[in-house]
């Protein structure tokens, strides 16, 4: 994961960017020639993220400092847009008999039939990462501020992915995670689950293999049995599991690509041992990253008897990526809620936010028209440095439409107005200058070479 932190010495950082900007445009390139754009950032205007009538701020908090346990590395969704229920029609009532009498009855006057309306469809779980700890559930009342009030319907956490101890359930600020969820009806705990230890351990794949296999013949059924009679026992029998997120990837031990064959059987073994604890009604979120990664990630889809999910983290990267690539490309967005609706499932957006295009208030606006035209069951930004808003002031720009879309009362208006954010330009590499220089800049510099 790609650490930002703001530089407080404002004065070396402008002598090293001087630097940096004197060799780009002086030193010879007998080669190629370099062309240096910038990447817009937020406007001087625009003001802090965390500002609020009532003087609400968050601590600014880069990705070692917001990050979960296991979290996946961001190089790294929507309930299906199912057409509606017919609207039932109400029996007509058998006609009258006519009068006896030698003229014939007259018609009786038409009268419109009545039909009942479709119930409205339930509004998505609203909620944002802030932190795995008891301090994401402190700033979840923050962040509601911050939005003018807005309530927070999920709250987001991980278990750390270290040993099997953890996995089973035993950091104790679950127990406060359960208590906010208990607080208020209609609310939602998401909790990251790894399916193996030493989760970040760059476990080679032989290795990854052979602990899949033996998953899959049931040698880690009693880990997951204490883990589903603790969260049962907290009271939280419902939760969203998202085992083995990021599967398609190369990040975690509970990758999929080693064995996709073992990896199903063992998925589906870990659904059907939680939900097999007497009391528990967990809902199971099967979540790929999005793309192709390092193996399609249909190739790991362990079955319809034991997922409720379809999610996706999606990020805005790679680098120049648009948004309509992130719709069309293959096991992209489109494909995600295609799938879901193929079988029958709901979608979520467990993880998504900014990244590799910087700043990109285009993306923020796109994904959230992506989620209004497919309402997800639930999402939740990852909301620190360098893919958040709330808690990441150098993406002010992306945090103004943000903010916008999702305050109390809010909503992006029907038509964008105003100037179309520009593309990010392509096959180049943004030089970071860090957030003071940056805005003062305009943007971030953006080189390439043209051979």
């Amino acid at each position: 994961m790609t650490k930002e932190r703001f530089r407080r010495d404002r004065k070396r950082l402008a002598i090293g960017a001087a630097g940096i900007l004197g060799v780009l445009a002086f030193a010879p390139a007998p080669v190629g020639a370099v062309t240096i754009a910038t990447v817009p950032v937020a406007a001087l205007s625009a003001g802090e993220p965390g500002d609020t009538n009532d003087g609400e701020s968050p601590r600014v908090r880069g990705a070692e400092d917001g990050a979960p346990p296991g979290r996946p590395a961001a190089d790294p969704s929507p309930l299906p847009a199912f057409p509606p229920f017919p609207s039932p029609t109400l029996p007509r009532p058998a006609p009258s008999p006519p009068a006896a009498s030698t003229a014939p009855a007259p018609s009786p006057a038409p009268t419109a039939t009545p039909t009942a309306s479709p119930a409205p469809a339930p509004a998505p779980g609203f909620g944002a990462y802030l932190h795995y700890s008891p301090r994401g559930i402190t700033d979840m009342a923050a962040f509601s501020r911050w939005l003018g009030g807005r309530e927070v319907t999920v709250g987001h956490t991980y278990l750390p992915g270290d040993v099997w101890q953890n996995i089973e359930g035993a950091p104790a600020w679950l127990a406060d995670w359960a208590a906010w969820y208990k607080a208020e009806p209609g609310r939602t705990l998401v909790l990251n689950v790894p399916m193996l230890e030493r989760t970040e351990a760059r476990v080679p794949d032989a290795m990854v293999a052979r602990e899949l296999r033996r998953g899959a013949a049931g040698a880690y059924d009693g880990h997951f049995e204490r883990l589903a009679r603790r969260l049962v026992g907290l009271g939280v029998k419902d939760a969203v599991l998202v085992v083995g997120w990021e599967m398609n990837g190369t990040t975690y031990t509970h990758r999929c690509g080693p064995d996709p064959r073992a990896w199903r059987t063992y998925w589906a073994r870990i659904a059907r041992v939680m939900n097999g604890v007497e009391g528990a009604g967990f809902r199971f979120d099967f979540t790929p990253t999005r793309g192709r990664d390092a193996t399609p990630w249909t190739e790991c889809y362990p079955g319809d008897d034991v997922v409720d999910i379809v999610g996706m983290d999606s990020y805005d990267q790679p680098y120049g990526t648009d948004f309509d690539r992130q719709i069309s490309e293959p096991y992209g967005l489109q494909a995600q809620v295609d799938f879901a609706a193929k079988h029958g499932k709901a979608i979520s957006y467990p993880e998504w936010g900014l990244f590799k295009n910087g700043d990109n208030a285009e993306y923020m606006r796109r994904m959230i028209r992506w989620m209004d035209a497919h309402p997800p069951l639930y999402q939740t930004i990852s909301d620190y440095c360098p893919h958040g808003v709330w808690q990441c002031r150098m993406n002010q720009r992306a945090t103004a439409v943000y903010r916008q879309a999702f305050k109390a009362g809010g909503g992006l208006p029907a038509e964008d107005a105003g100037e179309k954010e520009q593309a990010p330009m392509r096959d180049c590499r943004p030089v970071r200058l860090g957030g003071w220089l940056e805005e003062r800049l305009g943007g971030r510099l953006c080189v390439r070479f043209n051979w």
